[in-house]
């Protein structure tokens, strides 16, 4: 995790993969989180850029927005510089979540200004926060970095998308107040446990006697300790997960017919995380008639799992369920009622059923689209 001193947070333990902690090495860099009368014109310190954001209660889009843009080569060991007087940030080399200026030209990201209407683009309506911006404008670089890429290659475009919509958008939509869902009516439950919750729970508790500038300084740099490892957490899964699962989900989705005439069963020849791939690609491959079922085998188990397709990624409801006649039943009862030999269980919801081997599993799943 992060040792904090007087002078900033060096990087003591990240567990981060060696792929993740050699390109982003400027995590390791002390960052110097200042108010506005430090000096940077010592001859006893190398030469380095400044970045501003405003003091005061922060909150995570700042937090991130710093911690990400310190990760390009523009702006590795840059200072964090503090403040709001206008005079101090005008002359800094870059400047997010204050000043009313958005210009990417001059390294200006603030979202606050009346008329400020930036979106990410490629379909994605979010207005941005300061870390969408900085995301938007350095995400290529951070990401081929990680992949060892040029920034126009086909893996680094679609990492740089599904972290935006998995991770990023949603602190861009927290800090503008919009919400998650198109309804008048009240949540049915607080949710505090996100990212933006957690840093904003960073900031000094009132009843703290010491609020001076140094110990706000202290939990900014906290804060975007925080919030730059969930990042990277991010970029570490996408790079090593979710990017080999979706080869393998496409590579399945193309070979769909082979294992049913009706196109409607998927067959994962090594399970991974699928179901978001799976929406994600039968959009962009037009796929039709849409998938009903996928087969995989449990590894734990050594059981072949016959599962149906939500209708949406956060839904409880199945395209087609397994029948009705079929859930809550198991082994040998189950077997009896579907007349197929090695039926484990069916789920009570019929979103999920088992069977001894593949072949099973697959007749399974065909006397289920017919019922």
């Amino acid at each position: 995790m992060w040792a904090i001193t007087r002078g900033g947070f060096n990087q003591k333990i990240f567990n981060l993969p060696k792929t993740l902690s050699r390109p982003l090495m400027a995590t390791s860099n002390v960052i110097r989180v200042s108010s506005p009368s430090y000096s940077t014109s010592s001859p006893n310190h190398a030469p380095f850029k400044r970045v501003g954001t405003h003091n005061g209660s922060f909150h995570c889009d700042e937090a991130l927005g710093c911690f990400m843009i310190r990760l390009t080569d523009k702006f590795s060991n840059s200072e964090i510089i503090r403040t709001r007087d206008p005079k101090v940030l005008e002359g800094l080399d870059a400047v997010l979540d204050v000043g009313g200026v958005y210009d990417p030209n001059h390294d200006r990201y603030d979202h606050h200004q009346k008329g400020f209407e930036e979106v990410f683009g490629h379909g994605f309506n979010t207005k941005l926060s300061s870390a969408g911006l900085v995301y938007k404008h350095f995400g290529k670089e951070i990401i081929a970095k990680e992949l060892q890429l040029g920034e126009d290659h086909p893996d680094v475009h679609r990492l740089f998308l599904a972290i935006y919509k998995s991770f990023v958008e949603a602190i861009d939509a927290i800090d503008n107040g919009i919400n998650q869902f198109d309804t008048d009516k009240p949540p049915k439950y607080v949710n505090n446990t996100h990212l933006s919750s957690r840093v904003g729970r960073l900031n000094l508790d009132w009843t703290d006697p010491d609020q001076s500038p140094e110990k706000e300084n202290e939990a900014f740099q906290r804060a975007m300790a925080l919030a730059g490892s969930e990042f990277l957490e991010s970029v570490q899964f996408h790079a090593r997960s979710w990017l080999p699962a979706r080869s393998i989900v496409m590579e399945c989705i193309a070979e769909r017919f082979d294992i049913d005439p009706s196109g409607e069963i998927m067959v994962l020849k090594r399970f991974c995380p699928w179901k978001l791939h799976l929406f994600e690609l039968e959009a962009e491959l037009k796929v039709e008639p849409l998938i009903k079922y996928v087969l995989y085998e449990d590894e734990r188990g050594k059981q072949w799992r016959v599962q149906a397709v939500s209708v949406s990624p956060d839904s409880f409801e199945s395209r087609k369920p397994l029948p009705a006649q079929w859930r809550g039943l198991r082994d040998d009862e189950l077997s009896k009622e579907t007349r197929i030999s090695g039926c484990v269980f069916v789920h009570m919801s019929g979103f999920i059923g088992g069977n001894q081997t593949d072949e099973g599993a697959l007749v399974m799943a065909r006397t289920s689209l017919k019922m």
